[in-house]
């Protein structure tokens, strides 16, 4: 049997955050047809008070959480009730954002505003200088303590938690985990730092303290993610994979407990292992 040049879809939902797609297994001398199911991603547009700012590539769900994470990392608001609106708008090559902000922070962000574009994975695309891409963090209080025992359960519930994914096989989460590593807030995107952008809105839309738990991300712990965390006040993360040595020292300097490697009963702490109980 041999595969044609095409093979039809399915039709989902315009925007739809998982799409169903035809494909061809080859094994060996055996091909057969497959029905797969892969995860969507689109250009999100971020336009505030009418001018377009960010075009991000991001998976279609969550994103109102998603526009309220962006304009509290980014510094375009300070609280989360100066996003006073979003309407969402689809389109057939994306999906644009309509957000509404107070007129002294639209006036703020006139004057900073760069070409931005965003892509899968990336934090810094589109930043127009070395002064403004490394932006500074005051450290933050000290965080609560931590057991090795919650870690565990936070990055069990994790990957237990990610539909999404479970589907796709192709996206990353980021997760808020209560001190006993109880998973209260999970959101998933392609991009790690959309995830984390859409949890840190969900948390701030739920008004959930940040000092009462901690961030567990699927990815690896970039200078990005720190940052954004440091953003969101949130004083320790565990993350599935490696970090960078830039977000080690960007941890350290925050006050930020900084736990890569965490599977199973195993992790490394990189800054904080004081906090950390056996």
């Amino acid at each position: 049997m041999s595969a044609p040049d095409s093979a039809p879809d399915t039709a989902p939902p315009l925007h739809a955050p998982l799409q169903h797609r035809r494909g061809w297994r080859h094994d060996g001398a055996q091909v057969a047809a497959i029905d797969d199911i892969l995860a969507e991603e689109v250009p999100v547009a971020l336009v505030y008070n009418g001018i377009s700012h960010a075009v991000m590539m991001a998976t279609p769900a969550d994103l109102e959480d998603f526009a309220l994470g962006f304009s509290l990392a980014e510094g375009i608001i300070e609280r989360p009730g100066e996003l006073r609106a979003v309407e969402r708008a689809d389109h057939g090559p994306g999906i644009e954002l309509a957000l509404t902000i107070p007129p002294a922070r639209f006036a703020r962000l006139k004057e900073r505003r760069r070409a931005l574009t965003g892509r899968t994975g990336c934090g810094l695309c589109g930043i127009e200088s070395l002064d403004s891409a490394i932006r500074p963090l005051a450290p933050l209080p000290a965080g609560p303590g931590l057991s090795a025992r919650a870690i565990a359960a936070a990055m069990a519930g994790l990957a237990a938690g990610q539909v999404l994914n479970r589907e796709s096989h192709a996206v990353h989460a980021a997760a808020w985990a209560g001190l006993d590593g109880t998973i209260h807030l999970l959101r998933e995107d392609v991009g790690r730092h959309n995830a984390l952008d859409k949890l840190t809105g969900a948390l701030a839309r739920a008004g959930l303290d940040p000092l009462a738990g901690f961030l567990a991300v699927t990815s690896r712990c970039s200078y990005e993610i720190v940052h954004k965390a440091a953003q969101a006040g949130i004083t320790a993360v565990a993350a599935v994979s490696a970090p960078t040595a830039y977000a080690v020292r960007l941890a350290e300097a925050a006050n930020i407990a900084l736990i890569a490697f965490a599977r199973g009963e195993r992790h490394t702490a990189f800054t904080g292992a004081a906090r950390i109980a056996p």
